[in-house]
């Protein structure tokens, strides 16, 4: 790797990791510049502009929150839908992907709120969710498996947003129930 790749590199996973521990709140190029210990002239050198730093760095934590769901069911496995539902809520409400499921949150609301660049950022993250949901559900119709992964899409992630409240229990009886109606 080129020694300009190499830093990029590095310098790209500094800001993953700040915005998955801060979220979107502090992303001004001053405040990522400070966490990656650089200057927002430098991560200009690196990045067109803020747009092309939040695409790349959001890309990168899509992508990792793939690997995590690929490593809990990998290609080629596929489940009935309420299994998928079960399987893919259980990982949502794990420690290690709530980060994730909660910046999801974040770039999926400021899409809503048509700010840019998310509402491309969140279609391309949603559109590689669904792909993951269809490649892995054992429904021979494809329209109906694109159905369902899209059910099981909005499921997981109301899930995960509302996890927090009434200490997880809203969340647990929603999830026995629809893996229940899915089965």
């Amino acid at each position: 790797m080129a020694k300009r790749e190499h830093a990029r590199d590095a310098l790209e996973q500094r800001l993953a990791a700040h915005v998955l521990a801060h979220g979107l709140g502090q992303t001004s190029l001053r405040q990522l510049a400070a966490a990656a210990g650089t200057s927002d002239r430098m991560l200009l050198y690196y990045f067109a502009d803020k747009a092309d730093l939040l695409g790349t760095v959001l890309a990168r934590l899509a992508a990792d929150m793939s690997a995590m769901l690929e490593a809990a069911l990998p290609t080629g496995a596929t489940l009935s839908a309420g299994a998928l539902f079960r399987l893919t809520a259980q990982a949502a409400l794990q420690p290690t992907l709530r980060p994730y499921m909660e910046l999801w949150a974040e770039i999926a609301a400021e899409a809503g709120r048509g700010i840019s660049p998310f509402k491309a950022i969140a279609d391309a993250i949603a559109q590689g969710f669904q792909a993951w949901a269809e490649a892995r559900l054992a429904e021979p119709d494809p329209q109906r498996r694109a159905e369902l992964a899209s059910l099981l899409i909005v499921a997981v992630d109301g899930a995960a947003l509302l996890a927090p409240l009434d200490d997880g229990r809203i969340t647990a009886r929603a999830t026995a129930a629809l893996a229940a109606l899915l089965d």
